[in-house]
């Protein structure tokens, strides 16, 4: 592998918490200081000035589309996307074609990711049978398998008994359990966040309460059990508010939300506008505020790219028969960077939510750390969010035609 000198970049290190500008070199994924390295000895000369060196990315939900929807995306197009945006490795809920519940198919999924898209993929395996909330899938095989979690996405239990006995499996077998809060009673005919908008045109809404009183009874099961539970993809601001509750009783918790919750709006579907059909879905702009305050105070643990690639016909039909969801890896990096020159976060603790935290939370970070890699990114540079930009298959964004802020320029690994 070849050794890359980068000359006064702005290196963001999370383990260490620092933050400083300085020379460095990269080599097989790992930084040197340039006082140990003869210059020499470069490879490569890359000129840091003005840019950001953080550590490879982590997502806590993308995705992929295979196996089971390759007409939407594939292994290759969206580990390779991924990869370009500073992604090195990717967290997939359960709800492929065929659901992940059983163990020994795993290991194959794996060395597919890496080989067609150069990604490490990190499966969360079905919490129930098929996803279909009547009896507990087989968690030891699971865990065998190299699954990094349970879930039952947002697939309703036929009761509450079985979801408290999944969660005491699950805490019998050290395995974490990830959240998508979402009553599925007060959601289940509902598109769109139940607000102003939908009312306007005719759309049938989900409230927020929808997630908060899945939530707060999750909690409740979560302290009862002692399961290690991750909550992710909140969109209400209540939700920030019971997380923090939760962690001010100890209770063992942590909560992402995705990058777009944290821009848009329920406003963005006005129009009809089938790119910003997403589930949850976009919330009331008090939401998204409160979303942005949790991020910064850090009760909000982690951000992900909850990148959903769709293919063209997915969004043509009308806005309810049209399919929810955001491909979102391309532009996450520009959103990202938003937040800082939105002075919402500083550039330590963006590097901090989107890979140190997320390592963490998804139990790898001493993988993370062992295999390295880093991620050079250039924040002020300005583009227009176009489908020749994107590498992903999907081209379903709401940003289409944005000018944007901040881009990767290169993983070293």
């Amino acid at each position: 592998m070849s050794k890359v000198e980068i000359k006064n970049v702005r290196v963001l290190d999370p383990v260490r918490q620092t933050d400083e500008v300085r020379t460095v070199f990269v080599e097989n994924g790992k930084l040197i200081e340039s006082a140990t390295v003869e210059t020499s000895n470069a490879d490569q000369t890359i000129d840091g000035q003005g840019k950001w060196l953080m550590p490879a990315l982590v997502d806590l939900c993308a995705r992929l589309r295979e196996p089971g929807q390759q007409q939407h995306g594939t292994l290759k197009t969206e580990g390779q996307a991924a990869r370009a945006a500073g992604f090195l490795h990717v967290v997939l809920p359960p709800d492929t074609k065929p659901v992940q519940d059983n163990g020994a198919l795993l290991k194959g999924l794996r060395e597919k990711a890496f080989n067609d898209g150069g990604i490490y993929l990190h499966m969360i395996g079905a919490q129930t049978k098929g996803l279909e909330g009547n009896q507990p899938a087989n968690m030891a095989s699971l865990k065998q398998g190299g699954c990094i979690a349970v879930s039952n996405v947002r697939a309703a239990f036929a009761d509450d008994d079985v979801l408290l006995r999944t969660l005491e499996y699950a805490a019998s077998l050290g395995l974490k359990v990830f959240f998508y809060p979402e009553e599925h009673s007060l959601a289940k005919d509902g598109y769109v966040h139940d607000g102003f908008t939908a009312s306007r045109q005719g759309l049938t809404g989900i409230p927020a309460i929808a997630e908060t009183v899945a939530l707060a009874k999750q909690l409740l099961m979560v302290e009862a059990t002692g399961v290690q539970a991750h909550f992710s993809l909140l969109s209400c601001g209540a939700s920030v508010e019971l997380i923090k509750a939760a962690k001010a009783k100890g209770l063992p918790v942590t909560a992402d939300v995705a990058m777009h919750q944290l821009h848009l709006t329920d406003e963005t579907i006005d129009g009809f506008n089938s790119l910003a059909h997403v589930r949850p879905p976009l919330r009331s702009e008090a939401d998204r505020e409160l979303l942005r305050h949790g991020v910064a105070s850090g009760v909000i643990d982690a951000i992900c790219s909850h990148h959903e690639p769709l293919s063209a016909s997915a969004k043509l039909a009308p806005f309810a028969e049209t399919e929810a969801g955001i491909s979102n890896v391309d532009t996450f990096m520009a959103l990202g960077a938003a937040l800082v020159h939105q002075d919402l976060l500083t550039p330590l603790q963006l590097a901090t939510r989107i890979s140190q935290n997320p390592a963490q939370i998804a139990g790898i970070e001493r993988q993370w750390q062992d295999i390295g890699g880093w991620v050079l990114v250039d924040p002020e540079q300005e583009w227009i969010v176009s489908n020749d930009q994107f590498q992903s298959q999907g081209k379903n964004t709401p940003f289409l035609g944005a000018k944007v802020k901040g881009k990767t320029l290169q993983l070293f690994i």
